[in-house]
C-alpha cells in the first residue's frame, strides 16, 4: 500500500497529468468543442450524405461531444456503419472513441475492454502512430486504477513505437516519456522519475514546446521537492509557474503553488506554506477549477491538522468533502420522499377530479328532471352506473394508498438499515435527530490498520470478479472478528483495513480487545494461507497505535464516519513499518498491553519513521 502523506502531496499533479497530457497526444476526448458537436448533428439531421460523408461526420461528432453517453451513441453508430462498408480505420476510430467516453464516466473496465479492441485494429492496419496512442490511453487508465505494473509496461511500449517515428510526432513521445516519469514519480522512483522528465524536457524544448517545458520543470521541482532539495525545487516551480501564467494555463500553476506550499511546511515557515496554499485556492477559486478548489482546501486542512488547529482543519475538511464528486449513500431516503410527494399531488389531483365530475353528475340531473319520465330514468341509470365507478375506482385508490405506504414505510426501514451500516448506531441516530453530527474528541482511542504484502502482484493473477471475491472474503472476516470484540469498522481503501477501539463509547481496555482482534485476523490469514496455494498466498502486516482523536461525519451529499489526528497517522507507520505476519505496536499501547500477562512483547528498539524521527516499536502476540 502507499505512503497515504505522499498520496496526499502527488494527488493534485496525477490528475492533472493524465488530463493534461492525453490531451496533447493526438488531440482525444479533452479537445472538445460541444458548438462543433451539435453544428455537426443538425447537418447530419437536415441533409442527405453518401455512407462515407455520413460516416466522417459522426466520427466528428464522437470527437467533438462533450457528454459520455452521446459519444457511446454516436460511437456506437460509427462502429455499426463502418463495419457495413468495411472500413476498419473508422471501426479502430468508434472503439477509441467508446473507450474515452467510458473513461470519462469513471467506468475503466469497460474503458479498457474498447481501447483493447481498437489496439487490435491498430496492429491489425500495422499503424504504429495509432498503436502508440492507444497505447498510451490504456496506460492512463491503469495508472487511473492505481495498476501501476501495467501502466508502466504500456507507457514504455508506446515510447518504443514512437522512437522509429518521423519528427511530428517528438510532442507525442515527450508526453509519453513525462507520463511514465510521473508513474515512477508516484511509486517514488525518484531518479527512474527525474531520468524521463529530463528526457521528455529536451524533446519539448527542441519542439520549441513552452507549455510541455513548463510541465517539465514543475514535475523535476516535485521530485527535486521530494528528494529535500527545496532550493533547487522552488527554483523549477517558480519557473514553471511563470510560463504557465504568461500561457494563461491555471490549473496547473495551483498545483505547483500547493507543492511549494509543502517546501515551506518542510522548513517549519508554516506562515509562508498557508500563504502558497491560499494563493492556489484563491486562483482556483478565480477560475472555477472545482478539483483545485476541492484540493486547495484539502491542503490548508492537512496543514491546519498538522499544527494542532483541529477546528479550522475540520471545518476546511467539510468544504474539501463538499467539492468531491460522490454518490449519494441515501439516495433511498430521497426517493422515498420524492414518491411520496408525487403520490400526494396525484391523490391531490384525482381528488379535484372526482370533485368536478360529482357536481357535472348533479347538474346533468337537474336538466334531465326538465324531460320526460323516461329521460329522468335514464339519466338516474346513468347516475348510478358513474357513482357504481367512482365507488370501484375509490376501492382500488384505497388498496393502492395502503399499498404505497407499506412500499414507503419499508423503504425507511431499508433507509434506516442502511444508515446504522455507514455510521456508529449513536452516531446515525443523532443525524436523523438533528440533521447534522457534532465532531468529538475522544482522549483515549486504539487505532488498528492491515495492509496485504504483495497485493498488485496477487490482483494480477486473477480476474476483476475473482479480485473481488477474494477482497470481500477477507474483509468480511475481519468484520466479524472485530464485531465480536466490540470494535468500530471505519473504512477500507484498496486492500487496507482501518478500525478503531475505544470509540463511540469510551472502554477502558480497548487496546486489549483490538490486540486480540489484531491476532485472530492473523491466524485467520495463515489458516487462510495453509489452505491456498502458496501462489495466492497473501501476507498481511498489522499495526496499532492508542492515544487521542477527532471524530466525526463529513459530507452533505455522501456521509462518512471518520477520524482524524496524529495517533490515526503513526497507526499507518506502525503498520508500514512492521513485517508480515506480525503486529507492530507503539510505545503508547505498549503501556497499557503490559499488564495482560496471556500476552507477550518484542521490543524493536528505535526505528525512524517519516515525520516522527526515531520511534520505539513493539511486537505483541499471545503467550502460547
Amino acid at each position: 500500500m502507499r505512503n497515504k502523506i505522499f498520496i496526499k502531496k502527488i494527488h493534485h499533479l496525477k490528475t492533472y497529468l493524465i488530463v493534461g497530457f492525453f490531451c496533447m497526444f493526438y488531440g482525444t476526448i479533452f479537445s472538445q468543442n460541444q458548438k462543433i458537436s451539435d453544428s455537426l448533428k443538425i447537418e447530419l439531421k437536415e441533409n442527405s450524405y453518401t455512407k462515407i460523408e455520413k460516416l466522417k461526420i459522426l466520427e466528428d461528432i464522437a470527437f467533438e461531444e462533450t457528454n459520455a453517453e452521446e459519444i457511446i451513441i454516436y460511437s456506437n453508430l460509427l462502429i455499426k456503419n463502418a463495419k457495413e462498408i468495411d472500413s476498419i480505420r473508422l471501426e479502430y476510430s468508434g472503439y477509441f472513441q467508446l473507450g474515452n467516453a467510458y473513461r470519462l464516466k469513471s467506468d475503466l473496465k469497460q474503458a479498457l475492454e474498447n481501447y483493447f479492441v481498437a489496439l487490435k485494429i491498430t496492429v491489425d492496419m500495422q499503424a504504429i502512430p495509432k498503436q502508440a496512442k492507444v497505447k498510451i490511453a490504456i496506460a492512463d487508465a491503469y495508472s487511473i486504477m492505481g495498476d501501476s505494473k501495467n501502466a508502466v509496461s504500456y507507457y514504455r511500449n508506446s515510447i518504443n513505437l514512437l522512437k522509429n517515428e518521423k519528427e511530428e510526432f517528438r510532442i507525442d513521445l515527450a508526453s509519453a516519456q513525462l507520463n511514465l516519469g510521473d508513474e515512477y514519480f508516484n511509486q517514488q522512483k525518484l531518479d527512474s522519475a527525474l531520468f524521463y522528465f529530463n528526457e521528455s524536457g529536451k524533446l519539448f524544448k527542441a519542439a520549441d514546446y513552452k507549455i510541455g517545458e513548463a510541465y517539465n520543470l514543475g514535475n523535476v521541482g516535485l521530485v527535486y521537492a521530494e528528494k529535500g532539495q527545496h532550493t533547487k525545487a522552488e527554483k523549477n516551480l517558480n519557473e514553471a509557474i511563470k510560463v504557465l501564467t504568461e500561457n494563461e494555463d491555471y490549473y496547473p500553476i495551483c498545483v505547483y503553488l500547493n507543492a511549494i506550499a509543502d517546501i515551506y511546511y518542510d522548513k517549519n515557515e508554516v506562515r509562508k506554506a498557508l500563504q502558497f496554499a491560499n494563493r492556489s485556492l484563491k486562483l482556483a477559486k478565480e477560475y472555477g477549477l472545482k478539483e483545485q478548489i476541492r484540493d486547495g482546501y484539502l491542503k490548508l486542512s492537512t496543514i491546519y491538522e498538522k499544527i494542532g488547529q483541529y477546528k479550522n482543519s475540520f471545518k476546511l475538511y467539510k468544504k474539501h468533502i463538499s467539492y468531491r464528486d460522490s454518490v449519494n449513500n441515501i439516495t433511498v431516503v430521497q426517493e422515498v420522499a420524492n414518491a411520496k410527494t408525487k403520490y400526494e399531488i396525484t391523490l391531490a389531483k384525482e381528488k379535484a377530479k372526482f370533485q368536478l365530475e360529482k357536481k357535472q353528475t348533479e347538474v346533468d340531473l337537474l336538466n334531465q328532471e326538465k324531460k320526460t319520465q323516461n329521460s329522468i330514468a335514464t339519466a338516474i341509470g346513468l347516475a348510478l352506473l358513474l357513482i357504481i365507478l367512482l365507488a370501484f375506482s375509490l376501492y382500488k385508490r384505497n388498496k393502492y394508498v395502503v399499498k404505497t405506504g407499506k412500499i414507503i414505510q419499508e423503504e425507511k426501514n431499508r433507509s434506516d438499515i442502511l444508515l446504522r451500516n455507514i455510521l456508529p448506531a449513536e452516531t446515525a441516530k443523532e443525524l436523523k435527530e438533528k440533521g447534522s453530527v457534532k465532531a468529538k474528541k475522544f482522549d483515549c482511542v486504539s487505532v488498528m490498520f492491515t495492509d496485504f504484502k504483495g497485493f498488485t502482484e496477487f490482483s494480477e493473477s486473477l480476474s476483476p470478479e475473482e479480485l473481488v471475491k477474494s477482497i470481500d472474503f477477507y474483509f468480511s472476516k475481519f468484520d466479524e472478528i472485530i464485531e465480536k470484540y466490540g470494535l468500530e469498522k471505519i473504512k477500507t481503501v484498496g486492500d487496507a483495513y482501518m478500525c478503531a477501539g475505544g470509540l463511540p463509547f469510551p472502554s477502558e481496555i480497548h487496546p486489549y480487545k483490538i490486540a486480540l482482534a489484531a491476532l485472530e485476523i492473523i491466524d485467520f490469514v495463515k489458516e487462510t494461507n495453509n489452505i491456498n496455494d502458496k501462489k495466492t498466498a497473501l501476507e498481511i502486516r498489522v499495526g496499532i497505535n492508542t492515544g487521542s482523536v477527532v471524530a466525526g461525519v463529513v459530507g452533505t451529499k455522501k456521509f462518512a464516519y471518520d477520524i482524524w489526528g496524529d495517533t490515526v497517522n503513526l497507526a499507518s507507520r506502525m503498520e508500514s513499518s512492521g513485517e508480515v505476519g506480525r503486529i507492530n505496536i507503539s510505545e503508547s499501547t505498549y503501556n497499557i498491553l503490559s499488564k495482560y500477562k496471556e500476552l507477550k512483547f518484542e521490543f524493536r528498539g528505535k526505528i525512524e519513521v517519516k515525520g516522527k524521527g526515531k520511534v520505539k516499536m513493539y511486537f505483541v502476540d499471545k503467550i502460547s
